[in-house]
């Protein structure tokens, strides 16, 4: 049914994103599918790394990583944005044309006031997909 699944990746709260791994390596497992973990960063320096190329390699040993503990083919995709805080939905919703993807699995927070006014980054790219997209809480 699925292909090639989705998980966008924060390499800085990579801690809080725990059971949408597990729900994306299960799907991965149980459909023969490929996982691409996308990362999206600015060109500028960060707390995760200094350049577009050291995220590159970071989020490539997250994905090699994820693969080897999980039992699943997958692979990473790393974007550059201007501004990750105000590009990350279409960043978003663009890398599923460039990998491919059938699904997309994403993690959520706990829906707090400011969802009200701002929505949520899961939320937009459900809304806005052209594929199917789980939003795991």
């Amino acid at each position: 049914m699925f292909k090639r699944i989705m998980v966008p990746v924060d390499l800085a709260h990579a801690d809080r994103l725990e059971r949408a791994l597990t729900c994306a390596a299960d799907l991965a497992k149980h459909y023969g599918a490929d996982v691409v973990y996308v990362g999206v960063a600015a060109a500028t320096p960060s707390s995760i790394a200094h350049t577009p190329a050291e995220f590159a390699g970071k989020l490539a040993a997250f994905a090699d990583a994820q693969a080897a503990a999980r039992g699943i083919p997958a692979v990473a995709h790393a974007v550059t944005s201007h501004d990750p805080s105000v590009d990350l939905d279409p960043t978003l919703l663009k890398a599923v044309d460039e990998t491919g993807a059938d699904l997309v699995v994403m993690a959520s927070h706990i829906p707090n006031l400011t969802d009200y006014v701002w929505p949520s980054n899961g939320g937009t790219v459900a809304a806005h997909a052209k594929v199917s997209v789980l939003v795991v809480r």
